[in-house]
């Protein structure tokens, strides 16, 4: 069978090696003789990659143990709500990028009031709002770092008076960043760390117990730090996986995972602004390094322009199915020979 070249924005492609390890876990776990899936979440093999896992994010990272590491439950959706019910006692400033940072505002709005400093929402999201105050007497400032639908990334961060939470759900480990400008970090697995079913948190502790209503139980973030991701039954099977992707971000370092990932995306938008049948979606100076957006001129060309890629082996560019046009995702693991495979099929298109 011929190299099917991945750019879906999520379930995404994941690297060989941490697939190859996960299928040998699942048939022989750590050596038990026992399949990854049927093991006890408390057994200490399992519970030595959970600390694996967190100790991974922490070494990425850089940070200090005022920090506390979990992996739990529900998806980014899920920490749209938990952030605000955590954290939101009187009000709370977030920029408005894009359909996910839509969705924070909303779920925000039932615990305390919601300050939009920015948005780009009149002229479709295709940028990242600029010149925004955040104001010191915020609970904090939520911003979501790239934004997988409309294709901007914010390519750098404002110095925060107050608390800066952030959504870094699709391009976590892609790059080189102060991660200790950010006081609670979240991300969804499913795009460039793991497989769907397990949710990244990384949060400075002191952030918490500040609000004055009651949390339920499992939305405390309290209780997964004390329990150290062990509650309930974490998603035994996703961490795992995560853990040996984040094992391949090491082996390769964030310097050089950053660089590759910069030759993809110029390599792509290049061909999209060489190649007169095509134009790029979002603005020049935001455009994601992770979510490369695009549409053909002539829009009646899409299906013969799928068909293409198709034959060529390439999956998972067709758009967001609410805004249509072409996405790209260019996710670490997604080798710069896809990219390739992709422009040519571009330059024959046009041809």
């Amino acid at each position: 069978m011929s190299k099917i070249h991945n750019f879906s924005a999520g379930p995404a492609v994941l690297p060989k090696e941490a697939i190859e390890e996960s299928i040998d876990a699942l048939r022989n776990f750590a050596g038990t003789g026992l399949s990854l899936l049927e093991v006890s979440h408390r057994g200490k093999e399992f519970v030595e990659v959970m600390d694996q896992a967190c100790a991974s994010v922490r070494e990425l990272m850089g940070l200090t143990d005022e920090y506390a590491v979990v992996y739990l439950q529900g998806g980014a959706s899920t920490q749209f709500l938990m952030v605000a019910m955590n954290c939101l006692q009187n009000k709370a400033g977030y920029l408005d990028t894009g359909t996910w940072a839509s969705n924070a505002i909303k779920e925000a709005k039932l615990f305390g009031e919601v300050s939009v400093l920015g948005s780009s929402k009149e002229t479709g999201y295709d940028h990242i709002p600029k010149g925004y105050t955040i104001p010191a007497d915020l609970d904090y400032f939520h911003c979501t770092s790239n934004n997988t639908i409309f294709g901007t990334q914010m390519q750098e961060f404002p110095d925060s008076p107050v608390p800066m939470i952030c959504d870094m759900s699709s391009d976590i480990f892609s790059r080189q960043l102060d991660f200790s400008k950010f006081d609670l970090i979240y991300a969804g697995a499913q795009k460039n760390i793991g497989p769907a079913g397990v949710t990244l948190v990384v949060i400075k502790k002191e952030l918490l117990g500040k609000v004055n209503r009651v949390i339920p139980t499992m939305l405390d973030y309290r209780t997964h730090i004390s329990k150290e991701s062990m509650f309930n039954t974490p998603p035994v099977f996703p961490v795992f996986v995560v853990w040996r992707t984040l094992e391949w971000v090491k082996k390769h370092g964030l310097a050089e995972i950053e660089a590759i990932n910069n030759s993809k995306a110029d390599l792509l938008y290049s061909e999209i602004d060489r190649n007169g049948l095509f134009r790029g979606v979002a603005q020049v100076e935001d455009r994601s390094r992770m979510n490369v957006t695009f549409d053909l001129v002539d829009q009646q060309l899409s299906p013969a322009f799928l068909e293409c890629c198709k034959e060529a082996g390439i999956s998972g560019v067709k758009g967001h199915r609410s805004v249509g046009g072409f996405r790209a995702s260019i996710y670490n693991a997604l080798g710069l020979e896809s990219v390739e495979a992709l422009v040519d099929v571009m330059r024959n298109f046009k041809a």
